[in-house]
């Protein structure tokens, strides 16, 4: 979720200022590198180029309102994690119905009653 939404904000200031072009696209996806390397998250480099080729070829796409673009996607990203969530939420109830519960089978602990009798 970070490096998409660097590469998001990183277009969007961009395609705020200027239309899409391919050297923007090349100098982004530098840019967005070197940021999330600095922030300690190399890995996420890939992740961040990816958003930001994605924004800048569809708004080389379609110039007309190009900034929207990143707003879009960051949607799309937001309801993509919320569907994700919600299905393994209901994949993991439905497979594991009785999690929280004693398994079938066993018999329940009893609770302790705070005043127990003396064992004599």
């Amino acid at each position: 979720m970070a490096a998409t939404a660097v590469g998001l904000a990183l277009t969007l200031i961009y395609l705020l200022v200027a239309p899409s072009h391919p050297w923007a696209l090349a100098m982004l996806i530098a840019l967005g590198t070197i940021l999330v390397t600095l922030a300690g998250r190399a890995g996420d480099a890939i992740t961040t180029g990816v958003t930001v080729t994605v924004v800048m070829v569809v708004a080389e796409l379609e110039p007309r309102n190009a900034w929207e673009q990143p707003i879009l996607r960051f949607a799309d990203t937001i309801l993509g994690v919320l569907v994700g969530v919600a299905t393994a939420w209901l994949l993991r109830r439905a497979m594991h119905p009785d999690d929280g519960q004693t398994p079938r089978g066993l018999p329940r602990r009893r609770e302790r009653n705070l005043r127990q009798r003396p064992r004599t």
